[in-house]
């Protein structure tokens, strides 16, 4: 498993998320987008819909009938009802994957600094895991440090 730590320092974390979510759509795989608060969720929902519009993002809020065949599900739970084989964590706060997920995207801010250091230290030692760590810069995603 791969785990891609992303610094947000230009754009909100909505924004932050349609431009990953299109590249994994691009990529043809699904996605599993976590956060425990709803008003991000929604906020990023709103952004996926309307990040394109000629390439929108198709998503659902998790807790319907129609998860199952959603893209791109947002969900509080690491869950994926969708068959996501990538997981992206919106709000800073780590959240340990299923194993069915190939490619983890860890998004955090300033405020959630402290707890990606820890984060990336723990991952360290695991077997089989790759981290990378990412920041914004002109507008684009550069490899850090």
């Amino acid at each position: 498993m791969r785990v891609d730590f992303y610094l947000l320092s230009s754009d909100p974390a909505p924004a932050a998320i349609a431009l990953l979510a299109r590249k994994v759509r691009e990529a043809g795989e699904r996605l599993l987008v976590v956060a425990e608060d709803l008003d991000l969720l929604e906020t990023t929902s709103e952004a996926l819909w309307n990040a394109s519009p000629e390439a929108f993002l198709a998503n659902g809020i998790a807790g319907d009938e129609h998860d199952a065949r959603q893209p791109i599900l947002l969900s509080n739970e690491v869950e994926p009802s969708n068959g996501a084989s990538f997981l992206l964590i919106a709000d800073g706060v780590w959240r340990e994957p299923e194993d069915s997920f190939s490619r983890v995207l860890y998004l955090f801010d300033d405020a959630t600094r402290g707890q990606a250091r820890e984060t990336w230290k723990a991952l360290e030692s695991r077997d089989g895991l790759e981290r990378k760590f990412w920041k914004q810069q002109g507008g684009r995603w550069v490899e850090g440090p």
